[in-house]
């Protein structure tokens, strides 16, 4: 019954976060057309001191809009059977370039693996494109390393990606899933919450191990279903 109950009120959470970002939404693409058309009529306005406050501001709303309908959604998922290497590679293949460009160093160790898993393709590639992203934040350059990983741990494929940048305290790593908490100066705490619900979808589980100064490695474990 506690369960049902839990459930429930998630749905109905997850319902009220979509209308919240709906609503909020409109009256937002509305503001920043109004200063696109004031700065092209206005030009001067663009040297105002908090100009660039304002828009950076608008822009932090638009992507908080943004990741809450991502999480408001991120329990329903489309499973369709996938090769996990080619998935993996072709997500990795969009990363490759802006990595390079970033001079982060990029090393992949991907296991041939002969059973498919269900997955929902768009989703999955926003958690990997979330952890790469984090990733990115963390470490420090020009020595910047991410490792990405794909095996066979008993009954599950694990997905693993590793960095070497600043890594997490304890009190980070207990909290680092729950929605709204960040420990980033401009971030939401929604990107990783995302990730977990996405994961759970999956029937899947998202485990990190971390401590400061070695960096941080997210292991996500997918079933191979009888299905696939």
């Amino acid at each position: 019954m506690q369960i049902e109950t839990t459930e429930q009120l998630k749905q109905e959470f997850s319902l009220t976060l979509s209308r919240l970002s709906h609503e909020i939404r409109n009256p937002i693409s509305l503001i920043n057309s109004e200063l696109q058309l004031m700065a092209s009529s206005h030009p001067e306005l663009c040297s105002y001191s908090q100009w660039d406050s304002l828009i950076d501001n608008l822009e932090y709303v638009k992507e908080l809009l943004n990741e809450l309908s991502d999480f408001s959604h991120a329990g329903t998922v489309n499973l369709i059977p996938t090769d996990s290497r080619k998935f993996l590679e072709s997500v990795l293949s969009c990363e490759k370039n802006t990595l390079h460009y970033l001079g982060i160093t990029l090393e992949t160790h991907l296991e041939n693996i002969s059973t498919s898993i269900l997955l929902d393709r768009v989703k999955m590639r926003q958690v990997l494109f979330n952890l790469i992203r984090n990733a990115c934040e963390a470490v420090s350059l020009p020595d910047g390393k991410i490792s990405v990983r794909l095996f066979q741990a008993d009954e599950n494929i694990c997905i693993s990606v590793e960095d070497n940048g600043c890594g997490m305290t304890e009190t980070q790593l207990q909290n680092i899933f729950h929605p709204f908490i960040t420990y980033k100066a401009d971030g939401t705490g929604l990107g990783l919450a995302v990730t977990a619900e996405i994961i759970a979808a999956h029937h899947g589980q998202i485990k990190v191990s971390s401590s400061p100064g070695h960096g941080s490695r997210f292991n996500i474990y997918l079933p191979v279903s009888s299905e696939a």
